[in-house]
């Protein structure tokens, strides 16, 4: 028995020396892993800067292109007013062309009117000087 308990204790010291020597082994490799967390915490804080910095990035690009579409939607609605003024100031000439045209047309028929009259007052006066004159000069025609 006490043989047993002497082997016991041995293998007991033997696996207490080993787990020691292992554990020794995990704490520096725990190290080395700590070392590695310290390093892939600070690859991920800068990752994190680097996209954050990017985010910022295309927020500002983002707001620029909102100031340019709220300028280009100012612009249109400029255009769009001038465009409409404009349109209101052709409808009031197109009245006016209307009433110049129909304005042309009365008055190109009473020049019509006044060329027949003219025309029919001269052969009147025409007729009446050949008149006067058969009269006088062949009395007794």
């Amino acid at each position: 028995m006490l043989s047993n308990q002497t082997s016991w204790r041995k293998a007991n010291l033997t696996c207490k020396i080993a787990i020691d020597n292992l554990e020794k082994a995990e704490l520096l490799q725990g190290g080395d892993l700590f070392r590695q967390r310290k390093t892939a915490k600070e690859s991920l804080a800068q990752t994190s800067s680097a996209i954050t910095e990017s985010l910022m990035g295309i927020s500002r690009m983002m707001s620029q292109q909102v100031q340019q579409s709220e300028e280009a939607m100012q612009t249109l609605v400029n255009s769009s007013r001038t465009i409409l003024d404009a349109n209101e100031e052709f409808k009031s000439m197109s009245g006016t062309i209307q009433l110049g045209r129909k304005l042309i047309t009365k008055y190109n028929r009473r020049e019509l009117t006044d060329k027949l009259l003219i025309f029919l007052a001269l052969a009147l006066f025409l007729a009446t000087v050949l008149y006067i004159l058969k009269k006088r000069l062949f009395p007794f025609l």
